[in-house]
């Protein structure tokens, strides 16, 4: 009891949670019982003076909250509701006891004989309106208990609990207990009999529509107005009447229309009501709702009418009886508006209405086949096109007759778009029409069409699903005969303008197969007539056909053109979840075409179009999505006359040869494993040799890392020889001898990262030897030593080449521990190497490292690494600041509580952020606008009290910052000190 005692003490002094646990532990193990605890705090349940009286209760609730239930027999039950009930009319102790109820109405142990008792306490002593939020929430939640334990218990006291609950409810308004509220009227609206209360239930349940509650961001508790909506309109119609309703007047508010919305889609969910014999109370309803709607439609330009519009086509769902006659009214109301004079400014309005209609008509999914009507589960024909009969000639009418205005083009696209997706509401005859129609706008220049481009092709592409002969015949012609045979000269822009414009409308809709081969063949005609060669100083005249110099960039800039409009389409194709099945046959049609162009203009001694560099990367891109899309067996055919062609015959070495390697990597890198049958170790050291030579480019040595990291990361385990190459000779011979230039060792450290990332992605076993070595290179802290550095982040970042889609191996979670492996050795090296060249090194490794795994990863250690970030703005490292800006940047949001690192750093963190926004200081824009940014995010996280002292110096520093020469930063300063101002 001593003890017992010590801690009811304790807690009256501090309030600790941890003197409760203290209190239910020992009422758990049997050291003491609710009968030592209630004696204990018998002085202070009983007090004269309000605040020990209240914190009395409050421990007793509290003790209960966490008391096991085995602990809780029926007559401590009992006395303890009668004490509670005893609190219920004392101001002060009122909250802790419905608390410490909404609690022991849940014990097994309660008694049927305590509820009556216990709710005539509350239906006298407990005043709803002059509680708080939390202390009402204890009364809903009790009675929302009972209901669930007891509801015979309930039922027995019949009107007394009915009326008793309808006045607890009465003006309750926080959406917190409306939820509970709303679940509790369910109940006793389906379970009880309220024909004595019905006015009564009315008022407390359609006071809150139309439900006007709008959550605020972020909210902790979820809660939405369509919660509350849905949770209670439902059961409140089917119980209380359809007749609670007004007809729908055309002049009602927007709010009116909402309620009904939000009945709608009750009515939707619960097809329960027509078996609950309401039914032709229901349609009755519905069919003076759809009147009333029709006759908003008069004024088509207002709220009021595309609301309405809402209501009818969900109403159509649910009475079907009416659907034939609420949509042949609605479309001839609306066509009649449409073509009277005195509502030509009307015209978009109602045809937004239209499209509204049509869209409740249209299936969710992908657009049928004209001729194939969809068929339902059930078997039956959906009858979508049957209520459209007798007005679909004039809704279509109307739609073609908007195409030939601008203000009712971007309409009438929708409204058609809409009209194709109704099952077989469209023959293919009429479909030929609407592209006929349609298709006058492709062609235009895109200032005469610049709003409805895209809905013109989107619009095409959909009927090119179920009609590609419409768009093959009428539409792609026009674009066909757009793209010239021979590329326009360098100043004629508007022909320029004209392919650019044809190639993305045929980009966008030659998707479907039929359409793609005919795409194909057309482009591919067009690059052969732009391969002819350059003539040579022999040739005089030269012929008709040759290119002069003058001619090669045009002729460059149009294969561009065609090659990437081709590549988009083909990206479209193979993305789709479920790539289209024509791809594959590709890799013997165009691919092969494709490598003849490039490789007949590398081994060429004149100039040629396909020499072109940015073509290459252009035509890798486009065997990367082919190889990608296309089977096992293809891929292996596809790969063995690579292999011929590259390296069984005979090496090139000019540099337009040695630049097509850019098209043999984008063959490899979505290749299968599978696929490859040929020893690797040797060809892996070959290729690491070739990057090595001083003609090696940039993109030549790019496109081989990609080489390696593919085919290193599918083939770890058979190329243990090439593994131990790179380990002992190529890094003893290049990597890590000094007597090879730095340039040639850098190259080295990259092609060095490619092989461990390869490795690492797949969690091999050699994958740390490799990132050991980059360590040695970091403490050498010269230059090669900083792109080490920098190469342990670029270990950790995902890229394209090692990805899913290109069959790559990856496993989960090897970012993190790559992280746990590396983190530590970077931060104890760093902390050892204070002022020397190794501690930028390591400060560039740490900032490159948390820049490349996400921030959830490092987040617990912000404590160590913020000195040493600190450390690194200090740093003449551009690149060093922008990442450890951006850090701190992203860790801004969860370091905010005073115990953080960035309140104890903050005076320091503020004045190096000044220092970096300073062009003086910093020359570099993308640190002074980091450094801003930054620092305008200080006053949202830091304390008032912290941040305050340097206020004065801030402004006057960002005031300074307002003449940068750069315009960005100024509008970053001007932010920062709306920030500090405000």
């Amino acid at each position: 009891m001593e003890g017992l005692e010590r801690h009811v003490r304790s807690w009256f002094a501090s309030e600790k949670p941890a003197e409760i646990e203290h209190v239910i532990s020992a009422l758990s193990s049997g050291e003491c019982t609710l009968l030592d605890i209630v004696k204990t705090l018998g002085e202070y349940l009983t007090s004269e003076e309000d605040i020990l009286r209240t914190k009395g209760v409050q421990f007793l609730s509290l003790v209960i909250e966490g008391c096991p239930k085995e602990k809780l027999n029926r007559q401590a039950v009992h006395v303890l509701v009668t004490f509670y009930r005893t609190k219920l009319d004392d101001t002060e102790t009122i909250t802790p006891a419905l608390k410490g109820l909404s609690h022991l109405v849940r014990s097994p142990a309660l008694g049927s004989s305590d509820i009556p008792d216990l709710f005539n306490a509350m239906f006298t002593h407990v005043k709803m309106r002059v509680l708080v939020q939390s202390t009402r929430f204890f009364v809903f939640d009790t009675i929302d208990t009972l209901l669930k334990t007891h509801p015979d218990d309930l039922k027995a006291m019949g009107d007394q609990f009915v009326a008793g609950y309808a006045a607890l409810a009465s003006g309750e308004k926080d959406p917190r207990n409306l939820t509970v509220a709303f679940a509790i009227a369910r109940v006793i609206l389906t379970e009880f009999d309220i024909s004595k209360h019905v006015e009564d239930y009315f008022d407390i349940t359609f006071c809150y529509f139309p439900i006007t509650f709008r959550p605020p961001p972020n909210d902790p508790y979820g809660i939405s107005a369509d919660d509350l909506k849905s949770s209670l309109f439902f059961w409140v119609v089917l119980k209380l009447g359809f007749g609670i309703f007004q007809p729908v007047d055309a002049a009602i508010e927007e709010a009116a229309l909402d309620t009904l919305q939000a009945f709608v889609r009750v009515l939707q969910s619960n097809p329960v009501v027509a078996d609950e014999g309401r039914a032709d109370d229901m349609d009755d309803f519905v069919r003076t709702v759809c009147v009333d709607c029709l006759d908003a439609f008069g004024e088509p330009e207002k709220p009021q009418a595309r609301a309405g519009m809402k209501i009818l086509c969900s109403f159509l769902s649910i009475a079907q009886n009416l659907s034939s006659y609420a949509i042949a009214q609605a479309a001839e109301k609306l066509v009649t508006i449409f073509h009277d004079p005195m509502e030509v400014s009307n015209r978009a309005s109602v045809i937004v209405l239209l499209t509204d209609l049509l869209n409740s008509l249209a299936p969710p999914e992908n657009l049928p086949t004209p001729d194939k009507p969809v068929v339902t589960t059930s078997g039956s024909i959906p009858s979508s096109q049957d209520l459209l009969t007798s007005s679909k000639d004039a809704v279509l009418g109307l739609l073609i007759v908007g195409l030939k205005t601008p203000s009712t083009r971007v309409p009438s696209l929708h409204g058609l778009a809409a009209l194709i997706r109704v099952p077989s509401a469209v023959t293919k005859d009429e479909l030929g029409y609407i592209v006929l129609e349609v298709g006058e706008f492709v062609g235009k220049e895109p200032n005469d069409a610049e709003d409805t481009t895209s809905d013109v092709l989107s619009l095409l592409s959909s009927i090119a699903v179920v009609a590609p002969q419409h768009v093959a015949t009428q539409v792609l012609p026009p674009l066909f005969l757009a793209l010239p045979d021979r590329p326009p000269p360098r100043d004629a822009h508007p022909q320029r303008a004209a392919y650019w414009h044809a190639l993305s409308a045929l980009s966008q809709l030659c998707t479907q197969p039929e359409l793609f081969e005919t795409f194909v063949i057309r482009l591919t005609t067009k690059l052969d007539l732009l391969c002819s060669p350059l003539p040579s100083a022999s040739t005089n005249p030269p012929p008709a056909d040759i290119l002069d110099a003058e001619e090669m960039e045009p002729a460059a800039a149009y294969a561009h053109a065609i090659l990437t409009a081709l590549g988009n389409t083909l990206s479209a194709k193979v993305s789709k979840s479920r790539p289209d099945a024509d791809v594959p046959k590709y890799i013997n049609t165009l691919l092969p075409r494709l490598f003849r162009l490039c490789l007949e203009a590398a081994v060429s001694k004149e100039q040629q179009v396909f020499a072109d560099m940015r073509l290459l990367r252009v035509v890798a891109r486009i065997i990367g999505l082919v190889v990608e899309a296309s089977p096992t067996a293809s891929q292996s055919n596809f790969f063995g006359d690579l292999v011929s062609a590259y390296l069984d015959g005979k090496a090139g070495t000019s540099t337009r040869q040695r630049n097509t390697v850019v098209l043999y990597a984008a063959a490899h890198v979505p290749m299968r494993r599978d696929v490859y049958q040929i020893s690797l170790s040797r060809r892996l050291a070959d290729l690491v040799t070739w990057c090595s030579s001083d003609s090696c480019t940039a993109s030549q040595r790019e496109a081989a890392s990609h080489i390696l990291a593919s085919l290193v990361n599918k083939r770890a385990d058979d190329i243990g020889d090439f593994l131990k190459y790179q380990l002992d000779d190529y890094w003893s011979k290049v990597v890590y001898n000094h007597t090879v230039s730095a340039s040639d060792r850098r190259n080295a450290v990259a092609l060095w990262v490619s092989i461990a990332r390869a490795l690492l992605v797949r969690s091999h076993p050699s994958a740390m030897a490799f990132t050991d070595k980059l360590f040695i290179l970091i403490d050498e802290g010269d230059e090669v030593g900083r792109e080490a550095a920098h190469a342990l982040g670029t270990l950790a970042i995902k890229d394209e080449v090692l990805a899913k889609r290109n069959h790559a191996i990856l496993k989960v979670l090897y970012a993190q521990r790559y992280l746990d492996v590396v983190l530590p050795r970077i931060l104890e090296a760093v902390q050892n190497v204070t002022g020397s060249r190794r501690e930028a090194a390591y400060l560039v490794a740490l900032a490159s490292v948390l820049n490349a795994v996400p921030k959830t990863l490092y987040l617990p250690q912000m404590t160590k690494l913020m000195p040493l970030l600190i450390r690194g703005l200090n740093l003449d490292d551009p690149t060093l600041r922008v990442d450890i800006i951006n850090i701190l940047t992203d860790t801004v949001d969860a370091a905010s509580d005073e115990k953080s690192s960035l309140t104890s750093y903050a005076s320091t963190l503020v004045l190096e952020m000044l220092k970096n926004s300073m062009v003086t200081d910093m020359p570099d824009p993308r640190v002074r606008s980091g450094a801003l940014k930054y620092l305008a995010l200080l006053p949202g996280v830091i304390r008032y009290d912290v941040l305050h002292p340097y206020k004065a110096q801030v402004l006057k520093e960002l005031g300074k910052v307002l003449d940068d020469p750069r315009r960005a930063v100024r509008k970053e300063a001007v932010d920062a000190r709306y920030k500090y101002t405000g």
